[in-house]
């Protein structure tokens, strides 16, 4: 990899929902080159992307990954499995998804498994890459929450991957957009950012985020 990918990596966001156009604004905002997909035709989401994501741009879900350097999977949980996996082979894929079945329904994949969710996700994606973050942040907070480096009250957000480096790929984008990063060292690691985790929707620094997820990694 480049210097210029290792500092500017060209992202595309799956899923123009509230988390991926949040997303989608703060790392356009934070000079990304970025490139969102719904499920179908880019014309469809055109408009709203140049209302709401200007700089942002639509493609076809297939364009938008075989550009990119990081894939954000920003979609509806229940919508994993109709996904063209064989298209993210080979690419660092970031998941911000959670799995609650009250929303999703019942999905009998990441239903009695001693697996995280991300850890089911890679196992779906054995040509890629998975890193987990993002899911553990509301897409309301994501562009409030933001904070300069070295900011007393700057919020972190956690990093796991199997992989250290797609975690340090995917952690300067976190530093970048205006969080600070704490890394876990694998995806069973990262069950502390899902729902009923210790970060889960938490407000902390990075202190405060080191200690929730130890404790957690001891109970």
């Amino acid at each position: 990899m480049t210097d210029s990918i290792l500092t500017r990596p060209r992202v595309a966001i799956l899923g123009v929902g509230h988390v991926g156009s949040a997303l989608a604004r703060i790392m356009l905002d934070s000079g990304y080159d970025v490139s969102v997909a719904a499920s179908g035709d880019p014309a469809k989401i055109a408009l709203i992307a140049s209302v709401l994501l200007p700089g942002a741009k639509p493609e076809w879900a297939r364009d938008a990954v075989a550009d990119a350097d990081i894939v954000i999977l920003a979609i509806p949980l229940h919508r994993f499995a109709t996904l063209d996996h064989s298209m993210l082979d080979g690419k660092i894929v970031v998941d911000a998804m959670n799995y609650w079945a009250p929303t999703d329904g019942v999905q009998p994949q990441f239903e009695n498994t001693d697996l995280t969710s991300s850890e089911i996700v890679q196992d779906a994606l054995p040509g890629s890459t998975v890193v987990k973050t993002f899911n553990h942040i509301g897409y309301h907070e994501m562009e409030e929450d933001r904070r300069p480096g070295g900011s007393a009250d700057r919020r972190a957000l956690g990093v796991a991957s199997d992989d250290p480096y797609a975690a340090a790929l995917v952690g300067s984008l976190v530093d970048a957009i205006g969080y600070d990063v704490v890394t876990l060292d694998s995806l069973r690691d990262g069950g502390s950012f899902e729902p009923g985790g210790p970060v889960f929707g938490a407000r902390m620094t990075a202190p405060e985020f080191e200690s929730a997820v130890s404790l957690d990694a001891v109970a």
